[in-house]
């Protein structure tokens, strides 16, 4: 079963660069000493001692605080805006799904907020309050084309 890890290892350490790929060449110049290369055999031991030495410690709580000031611009495209909250959502872990709603609802501009009023069902979950706000956002967008080309 080692080999499987060992492979898995060697695969990712080829995408090392800079400090990272330094720190790991003294192992794999050993790549033959089963014994000195119990880095090499263990994924797990890998990816903690590659965090330890080069990962964020604060990855957390900087998500955090990023998502605490998110804001969607009041003429942005909210698919944006999902895209980023996604993204740090994906950084922070374990939230609950209220939690995530009311950062979500909290970097919307007023125009989205205002519109939500009127369907106050839809927003019982995070995916529905995101479909409801691209679409209402889609809306906005085309009526601003709509008064563009009326000029």
């Amino acid at each position: 079963m080692s080999g499987c890890y060992r492979k898995k290892v060697l695969y990712f350490t080829s995408f090392l660069i800079g400090r990272a790929a330094k720190w790991i060449e003294p192992y794999l110049s050993n790549f033959t000493n089963q014994d000195s290369n119990y880095l090499l055999n263990s994924y797990n031991l890998f990816e903690s001692q590659l965090f330890t030495l080069f990962g964020d410690p604060n990855e957390v709580r900087k998500a955090e605080a990023e998502l605490d000031s998110l804001r969607m611009e009041e003429g942005g495209h909210v698919s944006l805006y999902i895209a980023n909250f996604r993204s740090l959502v994906s950084r922070i872990g374990d939230w609950d799904e209220r939690a995530l709603i009311h950062h979500f609802r909290k970097g919307l501009p007023s125009r989205i907020l205002d519109q939500m009023a009127s369907h106050p069902s839809r927003i019982d979950s995070l995916q529905g309050l995101m479909d409801l706000t691209l679409e209402l956002d889609t809306r906005y967008h085309e009526r601003q084309k709509e008064k563009i080309h009326h000029r």
